[in-house]
């Protein structure tokens, strides 16, 4: 029987996509650390990559695996929201996991013909222009997946396009402001946003010998419960 060798450049990718979101939230717990807010921007676009990377290597596979990784991705969406309200009181979005649900029916839609397949990623784009300002990182975010699945075969230059959606996901109204008024944070930012693409291109083509420890679908429930873990943190530390 043939055996899918793992991906390890792939597991190690999600890996840093993971320290990248707890980096990010740990400016929430209680010290004044806002320079973590730009190793935080890799988090998402990682994340992307990585769904886009699963998507570029299941193409010619059946789409039931695809449903079941739509299925885990709202079971854990509705299983987290109650911990991210817990963590961030008073959000002005819901949780990351329904803008990557609606990335993946998008960038699905383009992948494959099926009518009902592209009757979905359409359904997706209006939900995701209609209710962009209640999903975490916007219209551009839902974009973002299927953008990256674009360019994740083509040469490393392409990977800018989903660079510049990123910064978009990432209200780079406030980040242009906040250079002009040349905040560091900001303008470190702003060049985070613009590369991770193709870093982490660049991670998946030139570290596939690495083994790091699998990352398989038990991954999903590190996110409630990164939240649930911080805010211990933060109530022992206040």
């Amino acid at each position: 029987m043939h055996v899918r060798q793992r991906d390890g450049a792939l597991d190690l990718l999600k890996w840093l996509a993971l320290l990248s979101m707890v980096l990010d939230h740990l400016r929430y717990v209680g010290y004044s650390a806002d320079w973590l807010y730009v190793p935080g921007r890799l988090a998402f676009p990682w994340f992307c990559l990585a769904m886009a990377a699963n998507l570029a290597r299941a193409s010619v596979v059946a789409t039931s695996g695809q449903w079941r990784y739509l299925g885990w991705m709202l079971l854990f969406s509705a299983a987290s929201e109650i911990p991210y309200r817990m963590f961030l009181p008073n959000p002005d979005t819901l949780n990351v996991f329904p803008t990557l649900a609606l990335g993946l029916l998008v960038a699905r839609g383009w992948q494959q013909p099926a009518m009902q397949s592209r009757l979905l990623a359409v359904g997706a784009l209006v939900l995701a222009a209609f209710f962009s300002q209640r999903l975490m990182f916007g219209f551009f975010g839902v974009l973002l997946p299927w953008v990256t699945l674009l360019v994740i075969r083509r040469p490393w230059y392409f990977a800018l396009l989903p660079g510049v959606v990123c910064l978009a996901a990432n209200q780079w109204q406030v980040l242009y402001y906040s250079v002009r008024l040349g905040n560091h944070v900001a303008m470190a930012a702003v060049a985070t946003c613009l590369i991770a693409p193709w870093l982490g291109l660049f991670l998946l083509r030139h570290l596939r010998d690495v083994k790091p420890p699998p990352m398989r679908r038990w991954a999903y429930a590190l996110y409630p419960v990164h939240f649930l873990m911080l805010l211990l943190l933060r109530q022992i530390v206040a």
